[in-house]
């Protein structure tokens, strides 16, 4: 004997408890033709094995089936009565021989499977669900004799979220029964979902009398900003709150079904379209079951017995009432006696539906489940046995924990289908991915769009037929469901105070930083030499900044050097063409010549300032820079000296010039030039100027610069050309007014006070410039010293000798004097 508890009815009504006699039977209202197919698959499974020669050969299984009424007292009592037998006295025989079921089929409701396994295992009888998914029951050491065709909650939840992160929805609610199935689900769910997401709300769905809860949930569904919701409860449990939710328009939302309403006829309707179309549920694996129509359609009622449940069915299916039951019905109200001819095959209701069967398939497996495991304890040897010794049972005197030692079956059906448990006693987590659609004539319609496999290759436990899933937004696209959207690279997620992980504000990488990743948590610090792009998501290589003959103010610096070096030339040319002129004459034209050629290589030297560092250039520009201006100056100190010692010849007695003829003032301008190349010398040998790469000012740009090497040894270069400068300026000034043949002091003393007046605004200026324009300011400064010197001194020249030749003569140049 094998026994079954199904959920039939779903309504109780309870006994009046008086506590003057013996309590009544608690009955069961509202029977449910739909359900009552999982119980008729048990009988047609138990007489399709009894007609199989192969399989328990000369064994013929009975069975004993009840409706629990989804009320926990009830299957319990069912529970009870098919352990202990319907017996109400029990003798000293009742404890021999087989016990009343060997094994028990279902129950289908978690809560009540763990209340009657404790019962069960107490026994050490098998009970082995169909329906019962809480995670729980897989704990051996609680549940020892549980076991189920159904997979656990654990594989539900697997595919839930495969589902949830194959679309990338990172922010989803979820609504729970009040039981262990919803509640155990929870738990799962919210770990499984935290590893890459976050729950927007977890709520318990209230009951229908709870009113006040249910508006309170509908609210939170409906100002949550999450467009996903997962559903953990039966379709009765659900209805309440499913019809609060059309009732207030609440659309715009992707439901995510767990088995216990993927196929729900109450909520899966036309009306309720609008805000449940397309939901995609978890669907048990669909069955085929040969044969199995037509034995629903030859059922047969037994007239005799009241409470049989074929009876039941009957008079709800017919609209009738036999007459065993009349008696319960009340006098006043009218109802039509069943006769037990009516035909079934004229019917088309839910029972006889056979195109969507999945409960009871899994009926169906329990049933071979117990067989193959009783015929596997017939066929067992002696001495290859589970049992001490290696012993085998002996199936006329069979115990329902010699059964369970047998449990560990794995076969494939004759439907081609794999049967068999883990170590926990779960069946293998296969299941249908289903969709709710609208056809055509306007009924709702639960199609298969894909399957979740645990047993598959990593990573292709999940197939959807993407193409023939409904989804039911405006865009027909899958929605998305995000707390915040993805930061792109170049932007960092920033977490907000005292919302989820989530929730974030997408912040742009610092200059110097990138991400090439979506919803990067940190950004990268770039390389020494390279530099984030604009959009900050990739590291390039950092510009390198130096002055340039490219650049428009290399350019600009390159023209106005030639056009200086060309004016220089073109004033010592035609100082030579005029050499035997008096202007040129009396303006010591060995010296102006010598001045004119250093003012070139100053024009000259600014050249070595533009362009890319090395070390050469490095070396030869600041060299070239000091020399050049050296010599330059002391042409012109010389020159101021012979002016003043001139004037001084002049006076009586005063033999002056003969000790400062031409070699000693060749002599004078070498040995002060000697000097400054005995400095760059020195510097050169000690620390001498190196090209280097310069980040300390500017981060995006690298400044290709020459170092000084030695500070000192610079300071002593620009220190020695400034010492010169004012001592020559101070000569220069002090002999401003004498009367000489051309009074060249005052252009002298005008050329140094603009080569002062640069250079001293130069050292701010060459401070405070960037990059490339401390190079060019000082160039600029070469330049312009070099053009304050060439004009100062020699335009005046120029002018008699070019464009005034009348002048140039010695009577005009004593007429000036006088």
């Amino acid at each position: 004997m094998l026994g079954g508890i199904f959920e039939i009815s779903f309504k109780t009504i309870m006994p009046e408890m008086s506590f003057t006699s013996k309590p009544e039977q608690w009955t069961c209202e509202r029977f449910d033709i739909s359900v009552f197919q999982t119980a008729q698959t048990m009988v047609f499974a138990i007489e399709e094995i009894n007609k199989d020669l192969t399989l328990l050969p000369n064994i013929t299984l009975g069975y004993s089936l009840y409706d629990n009424c989804m009320h926990l007292p009830v299957a319990l009592r069912a529970a009870v009565a098919l352990v202990s037998g319907l017996d109400e006295v029990i003798s000293d025989v009742s404890c021999e021989g087989m016990p009343p079921v060997l094994a028990i089929v279902g129950d289908p409701a978690s809560t009540n499977t763990i209340a009657i396994s404790r019962i069960t295992s107490l026994f050490h009888i098998p009970l082995v669900s169909y329906y019962a998914t809480c995670p729980c029951l897989s704990n051996k050491k609680e549940y020892p004799s549980f076991f189920r065709t159904i997979p656990s909650d654990t594989f539900q939840v697997k595919a839930m979220v495969e589902i949830i992160k194959h679309y990338g929805w990172t922010w989803v609610g979820i609504l729970v029964s009040n039981d262990d199935y919803g509640l155990y689900a929870l738990k799962i769910f919210n770990e499984e979902v935290n590893k890459f997401g976050c729950i927007s709300f977890a709520e318990i769905i209230p009951n229908a009398s709870e009113e006040k809860k249910l508006l309170q949930v509908a609210s939170i569904i409906k100002t949550s900003t999450a467009k996903v919701i997962v559903a953990f409860s039966g379709g009765t449990n659900l209805f309440p709150l499913a019809k609060e939710i059309v009732r207030q328009n609440i659309t715009g939302r992707q439901w995510i079904a767990s088995e216990s309403w993927s196929f729900p006829v109450e909520i899966a309707t036309k009306e309720n379209f609008g805000s449940y179309g397309g939901t995609i549920g978890i669907a048990i694996r669909r069955g085929h079951i040969p044969g199995f129509q037509k034995f629903l359609l030859q059922a047969q009622p037994e007239p005799g017995l009241s409470n049989n449940l074929i009876n039941l069915f009957w008079e709800k299916m017919f609209t009738c009432k036999f007459p065993t039951n009349t008696k319960k019905q009340n006098s006043s109200n009218a109802f039509r006696l069943c006769t037990g001819e009516e035909d079934l095959k004229n019917t088309t209701s839910a029972y006889s539906d056979v195109s969507e069967i999945r409960a009871s398939y899994n009926v169906y497996k329990s049933v071979y489940v117990l067989a193959h495991a009783l015929h596997d304890l017939m066929s067992c040897e002696n001495g290859k046995g589970p049992f001490r010794d290696n012993s085998c049972a002996d199936i006329h005197r069979v115990q329902p924990w010699q059964v369970m030692r047998h449990l560990k079956v794995n076969f494939t059906n004759h439907l081609r289908d794999r049967v068999a448990f883990d170590e926990n006693g779960d069946a293998v987590g296969i299941y249908d991915i289903v969709n709710w659609q609208l056809t055509a004539d306007g009924n709702v319609e639960i199609k298969t769009v894909g399957v979740f496999d645990e047993s598959a290759p990593s990573g292709k436990e999940l197939f959807l037929e993407e193409d023939q899933i409904f989804w039911n937004f405006n865009s027909h696209k899958a929605p998305e469901s995000v707390c915040s959207q993805s930061c792109q690279p170049g932007t960092r997620k920033a977490s907000r105070k005292g919302e989820p992980i989530c929730c974030f504000d997408c912040v742009q990488c610092a200059e110097g930083e990138i991400t090439n990743e979506i919803d990067s948590i940190e950004c990268i610090k770039c390389p020494a030499d390279f530099w984030s792009n604009k959009e900050r998501n990739q590291c390039v290589l950092k510009e390198i900044d130096f002055l340039s003959y490219e650049d428009t103010m290399g350019i600009v610096l390159t023209s106005t050097t030639s056009l200086g070096v060309c004016l220089s030339v073109g004033v010592l040319l035609v100082f030579i063409r005029y050499r035997n002129t008096p202007v040129v004459k009396a303006n010591n034209s060995e010296l102006s010549f010598l001045l004119l050629v250093s003012l070139t290589l100053c024009f000259l030297c600014a050249l070595c300032f533009i362009g890319p560092p090395s070390h050469f250039t490095c070396a030869l520009r600041h060299v070239a820079f000091g020399i050049s201006f050296v010599l330059c100056i002391s042409c012109i100190l010389v020159k101021t000296i012979v002016v003043i010692m001139a004037f001084k010849a002049t006076l009586p007695g005063n033999n002056m010039m003969k000790w400062f003829g031409a070699a000693q003032q060749r002599g004078s301008v070498l040995f002060f030039t000697f000097i400054q190349s005995l400095i760059c010398i020195v510097w050169l040998s000690t620390s001498p100027p190196i090209p280097s790469k310069n980040t300390k000012y500017q981060n995006a740009k690298i400044i290709f610069e020459c170092d000084v090497g030695s500070v000192t040894g610079f300071s002593c270069l620009l220190g020695y050309i400034g010492f010169l400068a004012c001592f020559c300026f101070a000569l220069a000034f002090l002999a401003r007014n004498l009367p000489d043949t051309f009074n060249e002091a005052k252009f002298i003393t005008f050329s140094m006070l603009i080569f002062c007046a640069v250079w001293v605004s130069f050292i701010p200026a060459y401070i405070s410039s960037p990059g490339k324009y401390t190079v060019a300011v000082e160039v600029f400064a070469i330049l312009a010293s070099s053009f304050g010197l060439l004009f100062a001194i020699f335009a005046p020249k120029c002018y008699i000798i070019l464009l005034k030749p009348e002048k140039n003569t010695k009577r005009a140049l004593m007429g000036r004097q006088a």
